[in-house]
């Protein structure tokens, strides 16, 4: 299976380690995957006005992309997986942005969000957990792993990724690079995302109440597909360390150094 794989700008600048380790993994496992010679950021929220139709365009223009080329579009961030799944969505139920966008980006053939936007953990889980099994070369046997979903990734339902309330994926792929996955009661629940700019304190009581949940539970480390996550958890709790769930598959498939 080939990808177009869209990074996304986060990970062109502060969350590098999660760009660059999902690349090698997918080396290491065969997958093919070319980036869009000319993406542009997603916008980075998903905007709720209907009648916003401009900060939709870019996701749009690599829906397009995806669709015109016959390939599944790769998603990797969170926040990126979150807007570019909606809007997709929004092309394919809501008519009237549908008729604006088109009409404005003058496509050759009409968009109509006919795209499949597959986010790298269920590129994963579609590959076969057993199978990925076969490629570990450095099980992380001795890791007790808090899988930390956040929000973005399971809600709304429209994005598909999981059960919101009980997900599973990101524990199934815990156990298949050999480590113990840790179930807690907040794994789901928001870090306080952007508001950190502006409420600190708030988005400060919001990890801790992740990472205090987490610790109770004898978790070594969270893994995170999230660079707003990991900045919130870490900033707010650097004692136990949250990793990109790239960074512990590259390194069980040898092709990173222990961390």
């Amino acid at each position: 299976m080939t990808y177009l794989y869209y990074p996304g700008c986060t990970l062109k600048t502060k969350a590098k380690e999660l760009d660059m380790y999902a690349r090698k993994s997918m080396e290491a496992l065969g997958i093919k995957a070319e980036e869009p010679k000319e993406w542009q950021c997603c916008g980075a929220v998903y905007p709720l006005a209907k009648d916003e139709i401009a900060t939709r365009l870019s996701a749009i223009r690599v829906l397009e992309e995806a669709w015109r080329c016959q390939t599944p579009l790769l998603t990797l961030c969170s926040a990126c997986h979150h807007v570019i799944k909606r809007i997709n969505n929004d092309m394919r139920t809501n008519a009237d942005i549908r008729t604006k966008a088109n009409n404005y980006l003058e496509f050759e053939t009409p968009y109509a969000g006919e795209a499949q936007v597959v986010h790298f953990m269920e590129m994963l889980r579609d590959l076969g957990f057993t199978e990925l099994k076969k490629h570990v070369k450095n099980p992380l046997t001795s890791q007790k792993i808090g899988a930390y979903y956040g929000c973005m990734l399971l809600r709304p339902e429209v994005l598909e990724f999981d059960d919101p309330e009980n997900p599973s994926i990101i524990e199934e792929f815990i156990k298949s690079i050999g480590a113990q996955p840790v179930i807690f009661s907040y794994r789901n629940e928001c870090c306080g995302s952007h508001a950190a700019l502006e409420d600190k304190d708030m988005v400060q009581s919001l990890c801790c109440k992740v990472i205090d949940s987490a610790r109770q539970k004898g978790t070594n480390a969270l893994v995170t597909a999230c660079p707003l996550c990991r900045y919130n958890l870490t900033k707010n709790n650097p004692e136990l360390p949250v990793y990109y769930f790239t960074e512990l598959l590259a390194q069980a498939l040898g092709v990173k150094e222990d961390v």
